[in-house]
């Protein structure tokens, strides 16, 4: 019997052909996985490296009120930002939660500045609350004023010295922002910041 040398062959370099091209496609898939996946990691380095870098401060106190300072001062390359929006969080670290019947809900709770200040309602856009401002824009290097003003005792909390209580409860804490900041091209940045009540607002609001 004659054996078909010629058509092994042609099999042979067939299923050869179909190994190679086989492990040249799975090479390719693990090429551009890894492309994507050093891509990933060079883009949140980047994104990392760009994180705003904020100067802010209390200025300016005048009774009730002061001025909060907000300065984008970097990084550079960063050169701006689209959009910033500030909330102003608790100064604390409690989970105020409503639980009881007769207590205040859980929207009041919300809707309290806990801390020593808030912006002032009707300036900057602040919202009925005072606990966030419009929307804003800002280059490296620049920065703009906001109004800010003691807060005060909810309606809820009684007794003819609740004035004096609650302004104790926050004579020595921080004003605490998150700052939520967006950049074209960018994925989103969130800043915490604690802000220093000066000495002379303090002691002018205690007075």
């Amino acid at each position: 019997m004659d054996i078909p040398w010629l058509e092994i062959a042609g099999l042979t370099a067939a299923a050869l052909s179909a190994v190679a091209a086989a492990g040249s496609w799975k090479s390719a898939r693990t090429s551009n996985a890894t492309a994507v996946a050093v891509a990933r990691i060079e883009q949140d380095r980047w994104h990392a490296d760009l994180l705003p870098k904020f100067q802010i401060s209390i200025e300016r106190a005048e009774g009730d009120r002061a001025t909060l300072s907000v300065r984008l001062v970097g990084p550079l390359p960063l050169c701006h930002l689209d959009e910033i929006r500030i909330a102003i969080v608790s100064s604390d670290d409690m989970s105020r939660v409503a639980q009881l019947a007769g207590s205040p809900s859980q929207e009041e709770l919300d809707a309290q500045v806990w801390g020593p200040l808030l912006f002032t309602r009707g300036a900057d856009g602040a919202d009925a609350n005072g606990q966030t401002v419009s929307p804003f824009s800002l280059e490296v290097g620049t920065g703009r004023p906001f109004s800010i003003e003691r807060t005060r005792p909810p309606h809820w909390q009684e007794g003819e010295d609740r004035d004096r209580r609650w302004r104790d409860q926050w004579a020595n804490m921080p004003m605490r922002l998150v700052l939520t900041c967006k950049r074209e091209g960018f994925k989103t940045w969130t800043v915490p910041c604690e802000v220093e009540v000066p000495e002379s607002a303090r002691v002018r609001w205690l007075g």
